[in-house]
């Protein structure tokens, strides 16, 4: 069976693409064969990710973006299409986090939070959508995370934007859908990324984290990469608003089996 992964022609814009799993995406999706539009609040943070890009063989794009401003949204979609007349692929990663009681967050910290997250998810959507609803094809995958389905204390705000996302993706799913365009939420779990570098370098709370993910380990942004381009591609023609885990089971709420299972006889086995 040959499946279609080849992304040759397309052209894909991955916000927040200077590192981390944002990086990792637009990577593999130009292995994919895509040209990329990757974005940054700096362009000069965009350098090292466009060189690899551009080894691949692939055309990149670097723009500055600020994705809490509907202007540099704007700025930015007009720019891919006067550059390169379409836009294919749009993967919205761009995010933000504060992490506080909720009787401390204030209300400038909760709009930062929720403008960046779920604000922005929207209008870099409703920037690129008339282009992709001209030709008739179109790919918006949303990257989430583990609080899409889970709630942790002391990141209300970004709870709230993440469940925001899951819902925001089901109706654009509905309204879009008939227009050849999908609209899905790629879910993360623990990965090493520089974001998450205090943590996995610490050798204690991979210790606990080993324990609670099935997988026995947290991911690497490189395994990310895959699942992003299956959603780009043709393949994925007929998935729409839905939400793909990608946690090495732990949103599961099971652990790593670490208990030898005995190998006994019971009583509804002997049918």
């Amino acid at each position: 069976m040959s499946l279609k992964l080849d992304l040759a022609g397309k052209v894909a814009i991955v916000t927040g693409s200077s590192r981390g799993l944002g990086k990792a995406i637009a990577l593999a999706l130009a292995r994919a064969g895509a040209d990329l539009v990757i974005t940054s609040r700096t362009r000069q943070s965009l350098l090292p990710v466009q060189q690899e890009i551009e080894a691949i063989g692939r055309r990149v794009l670097p723009i500055e973006l600020d994705v809490g401003q509907q202007a540099s949204i704007r700025a930015m979609a007009d720019e891919v299409l006067r550059t390169w007349h379409r836009v294919d692929i749009l993967v919205n990663n761009a995010g933000m986090n504060i992490r506080k009681p909720a009787l401390e967050l204030t209300w400038e910290e909760w709009d930062a939070v929720l403008d960046t997250n779920l604000k922005g998810v929207f209008f870099c959507a409703q920037a690129v959508a008339p282009a992709m609803i001209q030709q008739k094809w179109g790919r918006i995958i949303n990257i989430g995370s583990a609080t899409n389905i889970m709630a942790y204390p002391n990141i209300n705000a970004y709870c709230a934007s993440r469940g925001g996302v899951l819902q925001l993706t089901k109706s654009l799913a509905a309204e879009w859908g008939p227009y050849g365009i999908t609209v899905n939420v790629l879910a993360a779990g623990w990965f090493q990324t520089e974001q998450t570098r205090i943590l996995w370098e610490n050798p204690q709370w991979n210790e606990m984290m080993a324990d609670r993910i099935p997988a026995g380990r947290i991911g690497k942004p490189d395994e990310l990469g895959p699942a992003a381009v299956y959603l780009a591609s043709e393949e994925a023609a007929y998935v729409n608003g839905m939400l793909f885990m990608m946690d090495g089971g732990f949103t599961t709420g099971g652990v790593k089996n670490t208990v030898p299972i005995k190998k006994e006889k019971y009583p509804d086995e002997s049918r």
